[in-house]
């Protein structure tokens, strides 16, 4: 199958401007996320109300993963046009937030230049038909139901049938000349783990309960659900072997409308363009998106479901996509 138009003909379409980071929205962006958390921090102090704790949570965890958001525009480059700062930046959103900058940069790197491809993507790709029938009960409980607190065990054991640590220069994610950028984030992750360790010790668990612990699994949440939503559904392609290509790849997801929140995480739900141009700084892929649906047409996937409703229809219905075939669809046994 050859598509319609090709990646010279999409990137034509979108104002030039769109493509250049403009570094003043950049720190704008980054000093507001940062200035509500520390404001949410003050009054969570202030009135220490186990009444509010829950709502803090939410608020607090929601405000981690918009500054996610950030350091993942430091990981595509699109922070600035230095990669000195983009690097500080990402570091700084990331490590508080316990994400090892540069394993996951460069993991995420992986993930988006082999977007759609059943083989060498690098998270949530579907499993094969035999492979899940063969998949104990448990295994498919974790997988499809309790997805949404995957990330740290991602870290640590990447995706499924995949080997590596995104904290070893060793990991078969990274080459030899990344040794001493995954030393670094490590080093730096492992010493926020200390520091949280230090305030457990200090004040007691309950306060780190309180204060990180509650917020962190929203994040978690968070990351697990958008990642989730944005490459599972249904009607979403999935390419093997010399069927894929980037363009087809990075068509294979979907754009969502997480509503008011849509601001708040940086608009990361326009994800199509963000695929197409992963160096797009995130306050530009609206616009883009704009100027490409035209050119795009049917292949530009948009849902405006309610994402509670999307994510349970692609829990029940994306389990499993044919063993063979070079371009194939999600299914699974409820139908």
């Amino acid at each position: 199958m050859t598509l319609p138009f090709s990646l010279s003909d999409i990137k034509a379409a979108i104002p030039s401007e769109c493509f250049v980071p403009n570094i003043g929205k950049s720190f704008l962006f980054f000093f507001r996320d940062v200035a509500i958390i520390a404001l949410l921090y003050l009054i969570a102090f202030r009135l220490d109300s186990w009444l509010l704790f829950p709502i803090f949570w939410v608020i607090q965890g929601t405000m981690f993963w918009a500054l996610f958001v950030i350091g993942h525009d430091c990981g595509h480059q699109s922070f600035s046009r230095h990669k000195w700062l983009n690097d500080l930046i990402g570091h700084i959103c990331h490590i508080p937030i316990l994400v090892p900058y540069h394993g996951w940069r460069i993991s995420h790197k992986t993930h988006h230049k082999n977007t759609g491809h059943l083989d060498n993507d690098e998270s949530w790709y579907p499993v094969s038909e035999s492979d899940y029938n063969n998949m104990p009960v448990a295994q498919k409980i974790g997988r499809y139901y309790l997805f949404l607190f995957a990330y740290p065990i991602y870290l640590f054991r990447r995706s499924p049938n995949k080997e590596g640590s995104h904290f070893f220069p060793g990991s078969p994610l990274f080459k030899q000349s990344e040794k001493w950028d995954i030393i670094t984030s490590s080093v730096l992750w492992f010493a926020m783990v200390c520091l949280l360790a230090s305030f457990a010790y200090q004040w007691g668990w309950v306060w780190l309960l309180k204060y990180y612990l509650g917020p962190y699994i929203v994040f978690v949440i968070w990351l697990d659900l958008v990642t989730f939503l944005h490459h599972t559904e249904i009607d979403i392609p999935w390419y093997r072997d010399e069927e894929w290509t980037f363009l087809k790849g990075a068509l294979s997801t979907i754009d969502r409308n997480y509503g008011f929140i849509n601001h708040i995480h940086h608009d990361i739900g326009t994800h199509v363009a963000h695929h197409i141009f992963l160096n797009m700084p995130h306050y530009n892929l609206k616009k883009a998106t704009e100027a490409i649906k035209p050119i795009l047409g049917e292949y530009f996937r948009k849902s405006e479901e309610p994402i509670w409703i999307s994510m349970w229809h692609s829990c029940i219905n994306c389990h499993f996509v044919p063993n063979t075939g070079n371009k194939v669809y999600y299914s699974s046994n409820n139908k």
